[in-house]
Order: C-alpha cells, then sequence, then structure tokens
C-alpha cells in the first residue's frame, strides 16, 4: 500500500497501519484467486479445483476475523482520528466485501460439485466472470495505491457487468419459454450469473470506500463523479 503522506509520532503505529494493510492485500488476493479458480473449474468441469476453492474459504474467513480483531485493537488502544480511523474502518468495509466474494466464488464451486458434467456453462457466462474478476482486482488496485481515479474505472465497470448480467437472465428466460425442459440447466446458469454480479457489487463497494479513505465523507461520492447507475 502506498506510504500515507503523514508520519506519526509514533512510529509503531505506523507499523501497524502498514501490516494491517499487508492483510487486506492477502486477503484479496486469496480471494480473487478464488474467482479465478473456479471459473477455471467450470470451464474445465474440474471437480478437484472445484473442491480446492471450496477448501480455501477457512483461510478467507480466518483473516477477516484476524482483521476485525486487530482494527477493533487499533482503534481502542490508539483511538486513532481524521485520516488513520478513516483508514481502520476502510479496512473493516473491505474485509467484508472481500470475505463476501470468496463466499460467491465459493457457492459457484458447490453447484458445480453437485452438478458434475451436467452443468453446461455458456461462453458468455465465462466472460462475465472474466469482467467480475477484473474489477475486483481493479478495486483492490486501487486500494493498494490509495487511487481515486483507479477507484472510480472500477465502481463504473461494474454498471458493465451488471448490464451483462440483466440481459444473460433475459436471454436464459427467453429460452427457457422454448424450452421448459431444460428449466434444470436454466436455473443453473442463472445461479452462477447471479453470483457473478454480487462479486462485482462487492467489488464495487471496494472502490467506494478507497474513496471514504482518502477523501472523507466530505470527498465527493461515486454517484457525484460518475453519474447514478
Amino acid at each position: 500500500m502506498t506510504t500515507p503522506t503523514h508520519n506519526h509520532i509514533v512510529k509503531s503505529f505506523d507499523a501497524e497501519l502498514d501490516r494491517l494493510a499487508d492483510e487486506i492485500t492477502a486477503m484479496g488476493d486469496a480471494a480473487l484467486a478464488q474467482v479465478e479458480g473456479v471459473l477455471r473449474a467450470l470451464q474445465q468441469r474440474d471437480a478437484t479445483l472445484a473442491q480446492a476453492v471450496i477448501d480455501g474459504d477457512d483461510a478467507i474467513d480466518a483473516r477477516e476475523r484476524d482483521i476485525g480483531h486487530e482494527a477493533l485493537r487499533l482503534l481502542a488502544l490508539r483511538q486513532p482520528t481524521a485520516r488513520d480511523l478513516r483508514e481502520v474502518l476502510a479496512a473493516i468495509r473491505i474485509a467484508a466485501d472481500i470475505e463476501r466474494i470468496g463466499d460467491h466464488a465459493v457457492a459457484i464451486a458447490r453447484l458445480s460439485l453437485a452438478n458434475g458434467d451436467d452443468a453446461t456453462i455458456p461462453d458468455d457466462l465465462f466472460a462475465m466472470g472474466a469482467l467480475a474478476g477484473a474489477i475486483a482486482r481493479e478495486a483492490m488496485a486501487a486500494w493498494q495505491a490509495q487511487d481515486v481515479a483507479l477507484a472510480q474505472a472500477a465502481w463504473v465497470r461494474d454498471d458493465e457487468l451488471d448490464r451483462g448480467h440483466a440481459q444473460f437472465v433475459k436471454l436464459t428466460v427467453d429460452a427457457l419459454r422454448a424450452r421448459p425442459e431444460r428449466a434444470a440447466d436454466a436455473m443453473r446458469r442463472l445461479f452462477v450469473a447471479k453470483n457473478l454480479e454480487r462479486i462485482g457489487d462487492h467489488a464495487s463497494n471496494i472502490a467506494e470506500n478507497v474513496c471514504f479513505l482518502v477523501e472523507g465523507e466530505s470527498g465527493v461520492s461515486m454517484r457525484d463523479r460518475c453519474g447514478s447507475r
């Protein structure tokens, strides 16, 4: 994470904030690997890879708990104000969104295992998955760099994902009307699409928290910057 422009008299506080930022980064990398892994598991119909995604969820959950405990400790012992307080609060919020990104990857992996070779996934759904992963990666990069412009770019791309999801739902429902016997397959696809759309939503939340961290509550909101979605 970019070194803050201010320095504390108590240097250990700077070190504690840096460690917290490093933990967020490591947690984000783990969740992004989960998203990429589950997409490969679907594409290759790889049960071993899907199970690895499921097995990796406990480590991400543990990281969120550790980050939460450390953030609360800093709030209690350091009583931070202004920028430092925002950094701790943003860490708590971002960790929660990263944990949910991991959960959505696991949900898709469980579906893959439950349906095995019967889970047919169209190419446009993989494109949605790639976009969701890219938005999450861009949001995490914005967090590491404390870059509001990069956070804004990630936030805007989530709108593209939402439109893709809406179009995918429409096409899937239309196809289901024509072939109602394919209902089970349609429901699987819709389930995967919804989880991918939610990954984008959580990435968008991370982007908004970058704006909160850098500019504070008085900063210009993402909606003011980019327009209402």
